[in-house]
């Protein structure tokens, strides 16, 4: 199939106007005319409805267009891979982590990423589910644990654990806690064992509501956790990378806490060369190196 044809087929769709489309095209509106009847005469069938308002796709040219348009979007794709090859971070990202993690930690400093690219289009997916790299799901994943998909190239970032945290106001109101038993006289926040989660989240939150306390807020997501603990409801179970960007977070019961859970950055062998998937890499890295120093110089203070 004559993709010239189809290009311009595409432009019409898309404007809804032979005119529109000649101008996006530099071409004149009869010539315009003239590839669109080509092209219906070779498929034998009517692609628009004439209206004196434009053009309305027929079904046979809905069909058409879906497939023009991914097309189109394939092409921009490997437009923006081959601009790789050139210093200009371009194109499209496509990321996916978890929910908690990409709310939390990597939305909160996305404005600085765009400053420094100013022309990158990132794609965020935000779920608890592994999507698959390898089959191009996403072109970059943060995981709270090592991916076992093959033809990965993986780096830990980070190990994380889950903490209980409040307000100094909850804690002026409430009384602070001293030991686990106590938790029973305060209102426990958490996501419930059962969600999708990490398993020493679950684990920890699992053993706090064991304690029988006679208020809680179970919420399935650690922004939603956040949320509460910062409106004073209770005492919150949120990770401990959190603290860093709310320093007017108490810990509490500081010898209760998750085990360690790893966090780990991952992409397809075959983007190892890519500049976006290079330049995001870069970034991550060193914010996760400023929030470590900051933990520093704040455990020293």
């Amino acid at each position: 199939m004559d993709w010239d044809k189809l290009r311009i087929f595409h432009a019409v769709a898309d404007a809804g106007s032979l005119t529109h489309a000649g101008e996006t095209l530099h071409l004149s509106q009869s010539a315009v005319s003239r590839q669109i009847r080509a092209l219906e005469d070779m498929l034998g069938t009517t692609l628009f409805h004439r209206h004196a308002r434009g053009l309305i796709l027929t079904e046979q040219g809905e069909l058409l267009f879906d497939a023009t348009s991914a097309m189109v979007r394939k092409l921009d794709t490997t437009a923006a891979r081959i601009k790789d090859s050139e210093e200009h971070v371009y194109g499209e990202l496509k990321l996916t982590t978890t929910t908690g993690f990409g709310t939390l930690w990597l939305v909160p400093r996305l404005a600085k990423l765009y400053d420094r690219y100013p022309d990158l289009k990132i794609d965020l997916i935000l779920e608890e589910r592994v999507l698959d790299l390898p089959m191009r799901e996403a072109d970059v994943a943060i995981r709270m644990k090592e991916p076992n998909q093959q033809d990965l190239i993986r780096r830990r970032l980070l190990n994380i654990r889950m903490r209980l945290y409040a307000t100094q106001e909850y804690l002026s109101k409430n009384g602070v806690p001293k030991r686990l038993e106590d938790l029973a006289r305060h209102r426990i926040i958490c996501q419930n064992p059962t969600t999708p989660q990490v398993t020493s989240g679950a684990i920890l939150s699992k053993m706090l509501l064991s304690q029988n306390s006679p208020s809680t807020l179970l919420v399935n997501s650690y922004f939603g956790v956040l949320q509460a603990v910062q409106s004073n409801v209770g005492i919150g179970v949120l990770p401990d990378y959190v603290a860093t960007d709310v320093p007017a977070l108490i810990r509490v019961l500081p010898e209760i806490e998750s085990s360690e859970v790893p966090v780990f950055l991952a992409f397809p062998e075959e983007l190892r060369t890519s500049r976006r998937v290079s330049a995001f890499r870069d970034f991550v890295l060193e914010e996760i190196q400023a929030m470590k120093k900051g933990q520093n110089d704040s455990e020293t203070n």
